[in-house]
């Protein structure tokens, strides 16, 4: 029996190439949809939901603000604890304002699928700041919370998955290889 024996035995199923493109698309229209909430909740400054069948958060503004407040006082990341503290929150009203319309554009971008890697780049330049402060801080924080976000976001913006079921493909087909989405 040769060494490659025991691999050949392996039941394997090859996944195709539309098939983990269909998976990504569907992954993409996913944060897509948690962008876009996330930043009409802000938009209409409302956080907390009740339909009757179920009742459920979205991160609003002063939730936002709270978050960014908790991890900039609790960092040991000092200069970006120190930034966060002497500039953003200071003028909360601008950047809050900007971090709803970069959320609602983001949330449209991944779901239609188009600039797809540039929306998900632009979300995690939102949160990973936070992530990091909250990684070297004091605060007890649930050790996937953000994670949980930045690595899906990671790989949609490495890979383009707006090429299904999204606007990329049609830009791509029409540019070629000149379209990076």
């Amino acid at each position: 029996m040769s060494e490659s024996a025991p691999s050949a035995r392996r039941a394997t199923v090859p996944a195709s190439a539309p098939s983990l493109a269909r998976a990504l698309a569907v992954l993409r229209i996913f944060f897509g949809l948690i962008w876009l909430t996330n930043g009409l909740a802000k938009l209409i400054d409302v956080g907390a939901y009740e339909l009757g069948f179920a009742s459920f958060g979205l991160l609003w503004l002063p939730q936002a603000q709270f978050i960014a407040d908790d991890a900039s006082s609790t960092t040991f990341l000092a200069p970006l604890g120190a930034f966060y503290q002497s500039v953003v929150l200071p003028n909360y009203g601008f950047f809050g304002a900007f971090l709803t319309v970069v959320e609602i554009a983001a949330g449209l971008a991944l779901l239609f699928g188009v600039l797809t890697r540039a929306a998900a780049l632009g979300t995690l330049l939102l949160i990973g700041p936070v992530w990091l402060m909250y990684l070297f801080s004091d605060a007890t924080q649930y050790l996937w919370t953000y994670p949980v976000d930045l690595l899906p976001l990671l790989l949609l913006a490495t890979v383009p998955s707006g090429r299904e079921w999204g606007l990329d493909g049609r830009l791509a087909a029409r540019f070629g290889d000149r379209w990076p989405f």
